[in-house]
């Protein structure tokens, strides 16, 4: 298989090409390495040298032999060094254990050749950390390629893998989708398996899965790994059919509200407002209606309880890996906005922790009220496309853990409501700025309701393609 074959197919393509038997998994394994080692050099993405051999999996899997990666965060293998981007954690410090959702892509048969890149702690919209540096945006290298997932979602799209792990707190999919134009779904709250480190990360805001080239990779990837994990603390209703069936479906006449400004008093860059536009216009031709409505709730005491929770969550990850890696964690050790969080997540008494998840259940009613109303909310994903490297700094001095939280949601305004709220959001790769940069648009569901996500995402994607784009920096 010669490189060029090798970037011409999504997941599901190879997975069909490997169980033919016109290729072996071997022949995709060593096509797949020399892309990586192709495009990796003029990106970053790569948060450790690429494995000596894919870790095992399943080779009867729906996906047997595709080449894969995983963040260096959260999900994690047997035995596989994984640094959650922070210089506090030695080079060789790993888990005795798979993680849930790490055995069901083992199971699926995806076949697992490195790390990729996040910033510290992932709690940014950038991937620079200090640990292994700029993350570069194929599409153009001076620019991010988003965050947290940044590393996964360039390569991806570079075609230098078919798709790859990634998490989401706050946007960590949908943002690096949207930036690199890539689909980035955020699953509901409790579809994908956070176990068995975690019962509900970071206060329940944070969900697993990946980031694609196609929406029928999501569908297919989605299907492979649902479900609650052995003693998860709640279970959802599972999907009455496969994900990859949802998408041969027409969704119907649907009743679309659109926000291209947001709820909060950010600045929208006029090219994401736009596009907006442009897509609404599509979706009216194509019948559905279509009506300008934006979620009320307190915005500043939900901004303030996402500092809170998200500080909490990094105290308590920098103390317990400190402890288990043998480290003292210092301000020398962690990036300066990092430390400012788990300094102030430190100070945080129980109480306070218990009025952020009132504001969180506040949240939640309010807007599940609004989608009583309508069945998607349509968005940016980000406040504008792709900036210039260095943007979201987090060895920034002087900023507090809500003021950094309030300059991750100026550029990211419209994502992390949906990880309070736990509902579906995914980001398509439908607009392309004037000076050739991708432009996301996030589409949000009720509450479990991913199928009608799949529904409209695969109409869009025959009525706004995006295949045959490639970025600067690309397998060829």
């Amino acid at each position: 298989m010669n490189l060029e074959d090798y970037a011409a197919h999504d997941a599901t393509g190879l997975a069909t090409l490997i169980r033919s038997g016109e290729v072996s998994a071997s022949e995709v394994h060593s096509a797949a390495l020399q892309a990586i080692e192709a495009v990796n050099p003029r990106i970053n993405a790569l948060a450790a040298p690429l494995f000596d051999r894919p870790l095992d999996y399943n080779d009867a899997g729906p996906f047997a032999g595709v080449p894969f990666a995983i963040k260096d965060l959260v999900c994690h293998a047997a035995g596989v060094p994984m640094r959650f981007g922070s210089r506090m954690i030695p080079p060789n410090f790993c888990f005795p254990h798979d993680t849930d959702l790490m055995q069901r892509w083992r199971a699926a048969g995806l076949a697992t050749l490195g790390r990729t890149t996040t910033p510290e702690w992932g709690f940014n919209a950038n991937t620079e950390a200090l640990a292994y540096g700029s993350t570069r945006n194929p599409w153009n290298t001076e620019r991010i390629a988003g965050g947290s997932s940044g590393g996964s979602a360039a390569l991806v799209a570079a075609r230098a893998l078919p798709c790859a792990h990634a998490s989401d707190g706050g946007g960590s999919i949908r943002i690096p989708a949207a930036m690199c134009g890539l689909v980035g779904l955020k699953p509901t709250r409790g579809r994908v398996p956070g176990g068995p480190d975690a019962g509900e990360a970071l206060s329940g805001m944070a969900i697993e899965f990946a980031v694609t080239r196609s929406v029928r990779d999501a569908a297919a990837l989605l299907d492979a790994v649902e479900g609650p994990g052995i003693g998860d603390k709640y279970q959802i209703a599972r999907p009455e059919r496969p994900y990859v069936s949802e998408i041969q479906i027409d969704p119907g006449e649907l009743r679309i509200a659109i926000s291209p400004m947001g709820w909060a008093s950010v600045e929208i860059d006029p090219r994401c407002v736009a596009a907006v536009w442009k897509t609404a216009d599509i979706l009216a031709s194509m019948g559905h209606r279509i009506e300008e409505a934006t979620p009320k709730f307190d915005v500043e005491a939900y901004v303030v309880a996402n500092a809170n929770l998200w500080s909490v969550a990094l105290a308590d990850w920098v103390v317990a890996l400190a402890a288990m890696a043998g480290q003292t964690p210092t301000r020398e050790n962690n990036e300066a906005t990092s430390w400012a969080c788990v300094e102030h997540g430190k100070r945080l008494s129980a109480i306070d922790l218990m009025a952020a998840n009132h504001v969180m259940n506040m949240v939640c009613r309010t807007v599940g009220a609004f989608f009583q109303d309508y069945d998607l909310l349509l968005t940016p994903t980000a406040s504008r496309p792709a900036p210039p490297l260095g943007y979201l700094n987090a060895s920034e001095e002087n900023l507090d853990a809500v003021a950094w939280t309030r300059k991750i949601f100026a550029f990211s305004p419209f994502t992390p409501l949906f990880n309070m709220t736990g509902q579906p959001a995914i980001s398509l790769p439908l607009c392309v700025s004037d000076d050739g940069l991708p432009i996301g648009m996030q589409f949000v569901a009720r509450y479990g309701d991913e199928a009608l996500l799949f529904r409209s995402a695969a109409q869009l994607e025959q009525a706004m393609p995006w295949a045959d784009r490639r970025p600067a920096v690309v397998v060829s």
